[in-house]
């Protein structure tokens, strides 16, 4: 993860340029940099990073949804089967 750069002074030069006293626009300054101090960018590869666990997690789920697919398709014939078989034993 990146840390934010901040320059403090040309912060507090546009608060005064734009009216604010100079102990505010300090303070504000401060409060700023401590805030983005303690923030976390991430940087391009940290999100190149995630997005390849993302595609192997969509492959693995993938994998399991076909599985799935074909357990219940299984399912399904092993039950119709037997009601095929007892419903066309009567029409003959």
């Amino acid at each position: 993860m990146a840390t934010i750069t901040f320059d403090t002074l040309k912060f507090v030069e546009k608060l005064k340029a734009a009216g604010v006293s100079d102990l505010q626009a300090k303070a504000e300054s401060e409060a700023l940099q401590e805030a983005l101090g303690t923030a976390e960018m991430a940087t391009k590869h940290d999100i190149e990073r995630v997005e390849s666990q993302l595609r192997e997690m969509k492959a693995e789920i993938n994998g399991k949804l076909t599985l799935v697919q074909w357990m219940l398709a299984l399912i399904v014939v092993a039950e119709v089967v037997p009601l095929l078989g007892k419903l066309f034993s009567h029409v003959v």
